[in-house]
């Protein structure tokens, strides 16, 4: 038993004698560029380069003016816009016709495309599950769709664009008796036209 504690205590002064060893410097210095880096981590005047190896010209965060920035994220706005409106269809929760809170910046993006775009429509269709009456279905989604067209005319979108019909329960767009598919059946889809 002692021999081990006698081996065990051996074995950590190695450990730790290695990792000293592991972590120590020569102390000398290295010239600019000893290491062959493509990045200079900060020149004379405080900005930052970054270059991208032999003869490339490299990106400078000074080169850029306030005018530039403000494109640049203005681009990044009307791209995260663009890929926002990508999403064309808005579920609701069971026998309501309120938008969920999920879908309020989506439906924003839409009404701002819409408001830049006077020349496009949209045809809001209205859906629902297959619990309830025919003409109870009609009118909820009918709601449903008529909640979206409220949304996006109080965001921008001019009534005259929007179109508004429901199908009730007649389009499914999952086959099914189970809340899964009832979920994806309860929504308003918007048709660009």
């Amino acid at each position: 038993m002692k021999m081990i504690r006698t081996y065990s205590k051996l074995f950590a002064l190695l450990v730790a004698m290695g990792v000293m060893a592991g972590c120590s410097s020569t102390g000398g210095t290295q010239e600019e560029g000893a290491y062959g880096s493509d990045v200079s981590a900060v020149d004379q005047e405080g900005g930052s380069e970054v270059y991208g190896g032999e003869g490339s010209s490299g990106v400078s965060s000074q080169t850029m003016t306030d005018e530039e920035r403000a494109a640049q994220a203005e681009q990044a706005a009307q791209q995260e816009q663009a890929a926002m409106r990508k999403i064309t269809t808005f579920y609701f929760d069971f026998d309501t016709s309120e938008i969920k809170s999920e879908s309020r910046d989506v439906l924003i993006a839409h009404a701002k495309y819409l408001a830049a775009n006077p020349n496009r429509s949209v045809r809001l269709e209205g859906h629902a599950d297959e619990r309830g009456t025919k003409e109870y279905n009609l009118a909820l989604g009918e709601r449903r769709a008529k909640a979206v067209e409220r949304f996006l005319v109080v965001n921008g979108a001019s009534r005259d664009q929007i179109e508004t019909i429901s199908y009730g329960e007649e389009k499914p767009a999952v086959m099914g008796h189970d809340e899964s598919a009832y979920a994806q059946n309860r929504r308003v889809e918007l048709i660009y036209q």
